[in-house]
């Protein structure tokens, strides 16, 4: 897997040699406690280095989520750095579920803590929230796109409170259907004229985010068409513990199912320590041969 590649090009080659089955390094305090793990950075430290060993070679993905080791502070942080380094170098992808959003310099700076190479946080792609309007993005979007990386901008999030907001209809914007067109559709839409600017690869190096557990109808999203000539990433959440089933994904996404990357975390993780890996080879393998 070339370094030097978009990140959609390592994406790409990613799913065709592991699949497209990330694995969420979420380390909750009651799986550290199932883990006989303490509730601690240095917890939270072993608990993302037992993934990462139980994943290299298994998947190709992993997504830490850095709000539980941001919750021990500093020394959390630090421990986060040395999981996202030994995955790094294990030769896996990885996705930050960091979800920042912003505008101007500080966006800018969120883009850099996670995208630039050489930060101790670097990673090979962050979720993001475009919220105040993609526009917004711009800092973390050219970053991105200078050095290989990659985002994940939230559209459709499964949680219910979200519905109101992401199904609601635009009153203006740049797009001719923006009375008819919901903001969860508008940021697809938007992400997809972003990678149309881009060089052309198989995998787009900007996906969405969109639930496994939405009727995306309800949020005017059209699955019948690839969204463009490239394929839009789209990390999905809900599979596994939040009860959408792997068989329904065809179903749930269509033509947008292309794309899919099948984000997992307490439905592998409970399998602790020792069937971790059977577990996650077990997983990785359905997902093979349920997506191809």
């Amino acid at each position: 897997m070339s370094q030097g590649a978009s990140f959609g090009a390592r994406l790409n080659d990613a799913i065709l040699e592991r699949g497209a089955l990330c694995v969420g390094v979420d380390p909750h305090a009651y799986l550290l406690s199932e883990w006989g793990l303490p509730d601690s950075a240095s917890g939270v430290e072993q608990f993302g280095l037992r993934v990462v060993d139980a994943t290299a070679g298994r998947i190709g993905i992993v997504k830490p989520q850095v709000a539980f080791f941001e919750r021990h502070g500093s020394a959390g942080y630090a421990a986060l750095e040395r999981v996202i380094r030994a995955a790094r170098e294990a030769g896996l992808l990885v996705i930050a579920d960091v979800k920042r959003g912003d505008l101007g310099s500080s966006v800018e700076a969120y883009g850099q803590a996670w995208l630039q190479p050489g930060s101790p946080l670097e990673v090979d792609a962050m979720t993001v929230s475009a919220f105040q309007g993609l526009g917004s993005l711009d800092a973390p979007l050219r970053l991105a796109a200078e050095h290989g990386k990659g985002l994940f901008v939230l559209a459709a999030t499964s949680n219910p409170e979200a519905a109101a907001i992401q199904q609601a209809v635009l009153a203006s914007s740049r797009h001719s259907a923006a009375r008819t067109m919901t903001v969860a559709r508008a940021i697809i839409e938007d992400v997809t004229a972003f990678n149309q600017t881009q060089p052309t690869a198989s995998f787009a190096s900007v996906g969405v985010v969109l639930g496994a557990t939405l009727d995306l109808a309800e949020f005017g999203i059209d699955t019948s068409t690839p969204a463009a000539s490239n394929i839009l990433p789209v990390l999905a959440p809900g599979f596994g513990h939040q009860g959408a089933q792997l068989a329904d994904a065809a179903r749930i996404y269509g033509a947008l199912v292309a794309g899919l990357i099948v984000s997992e975390s307490r439905a592998v993780l409970s399998a602790g320590p020792d069937g971790l890996a059977d577990a996650i080879g077990k997983r990785a393998a359905e997902v093979r041969s349920t997506l191809g």
